[in-house]
């Protein structure tokens, strides 16, 4: 599990001093008992506030097994249910109720019973990056660094993917003795990639290796030295001898690439690389979070015990 522990520093808003932050956070923290994890996209100044820093599924498997009783999650709607599924007698907070994830919503409940009757025969593999609706109805979930090991440990012939059909291509590639139905879901910053955007940046960077997300189009994918997790990707770069990198996937991951990396070039693939709901919470919104218990998560029993087994059921494979 990569997870980077990131005690709150001294970098703000434009709204509060830093002094006043920091100190804020802390009381505030010490009085709820609350940790803070935010994702690799989050904005810069929530990455330093945040206890945690990580993957969405990471952070959430981690809330379970934390002491805390209190988690505020700083990143979208799916990634705090997956933490309150997992974590049910836990209070779950996301500080923006706004932030959704506009790839989890194109796929619902519907759309998957109607794949079930189609395909009887066929496993339901949903991305973690799912409805806690669509969970409900899966036998497992996956993350973009297991999918392939989850899919792979199914005896069905057959595999029913929702909702990103990247990641879905992905797997069908590497896992060609299955036969993959793929819904017509995708992320909207990775799938606006295209291969003109790769020409341009190795063009312009041709010393650079190319690491992508598996949420981006084939022809991206197969024109990268790397496809892998936001995870994957900053564990690859640390790692390589190579001190420069075109980076194909959401910029918030930058900070932490530099963080870890001071003497390693990074560049982004394309400047439009941004998940806007990702950058909706600020430092502001977290301190309001703690300080007026919001925006709590909660889920109908009924449905989070169903929603939660697919769940489960990978933490098994892995």
């Amino acid at each position: 599990m990569n997870i980077h522990r990131g005690p709150c520093r001294k970098e703000h808003d434009d709204h509060m001093p830093e002094t006043s932050i920091s100190s804020t956070l802390e009381r505030i923290k010490k009085k709820t008992g609350a940790c803070i994890l935010a994702h690799y996209y989050q904005i810069p100044e929530i990455q330093e506030a945040a206890d945690y820093v990580g993957d969405s599924f990471a952070l959430s498997k981690l809330a379970s097994e934390l002491p805390n009783k209190l988690i505020v999650f700083c990143g979208v709607d799916f990634m705090a249910e997956s933490a309150k599924l997992l974590s049910p007698d836990k209070t779950v907070l996301l500080p923006v109720s706004s932030a959704g994830c506009p790839m989890a919503n194109m796929a619902g409940a519907e759309d998957v019973k109607k794949l079930m009757e189609k395909y009887p025969d066929a496993a339901v593999v949903s991305y973690v990056n799912s409805t806690t609706e669509v969970k409900a109805l899966s036998h497992i979930c996956c993350t973009s660094s297991n999918a392939l090991k989850v899919i792979r440990s199914l005896p069905h012939k057959r595999i029913i993917f929702i909702p990103d059909k990247n990641l879905g291509a992905y797997a069908a590639e590497k896992i060609p003795e299955k036969e993959f139905v793929l819904f017509d879901g995708y992320c909207p910053p990775h799938e606006e990639v295209m291969e003109i955007d790769v020409k341009l940046a190795r063009d312009k960077h041709p010393e650079a290796l190319l690491l992508v997300h598996p949420e981006c189009r084939r022809e991206v994918r197969d024109r990268a030295d790397f496809t892998g997790s936001t995870a994957q990707i900053i564990k690859y770069a640390s790692q390589s001898d190579s001190s420069s990198f075109i980076i194909g996937t959401e910029e918030g991951i930058l900070h932490p690439l530099k963080k870890e990396n001071p003497g390693k070039e990074f560049h982004m693939l394309t400047g439009s690389f941004i998940c806007h709901n990702m950058k909706k919470t600020t430092i502001n919104d977290l301190i309001s979070s703690l300080e007026n218990m919001q925006y709590k998560i909660e889920i109908d029993a009924f449905l989070a015990k169903a929603a939660r087994r697919p769940l489960e059921r990978m933490l098994q494979v892995l």
